[in-house]
């Protein structure tokens, strides 16, 4: 079952992950692309439609990478992006199960 992105509406980090689908489907190389790698099995389990081949390699390590110009902020920034996805990933999982 693939879902209708207006789903995604209101949830927190939703502007993260929709800017993220937006850049894979561009082929940018983003911080939300790297958030979106990370939880392409969720989000494909969840049912949202993403496009083929995405590789969730090393993403962990390429969102750092992307943070690490940020200097010492880099690490409490990484930190607070992967909480921002999880949350993600739990509120949407929440709007699925209690709209079936």
């Amino acid at each position: 079952m693939t879902h209708d992105l207006s789903l995604l509406s209101g949830l927190p980090g939703e502007e993260l992950i929709l800017k993220g689908l937006a850049d894979l489907a561009e082929g940018r190389h983003t911080i939300e692309t790297c958030l979106v790698r990370i939880a392409v099995n969720r989000l494909s389990r969840l049912g949202i439609s993403l496009p083929d081949g995405i590789s969730t390699e090393n993403a962990e390590l390429e969102l750092y990478a992307l943070l690490a110009p940020m200097g010492n902020n880099a690490h409490s920034t990484y930190n607070s992006m992967i909480r921002q996805l999880i949350s993600f990933e739990q509120s949407l999982d929440h709007r699925i199960t209690r709209a079936a």
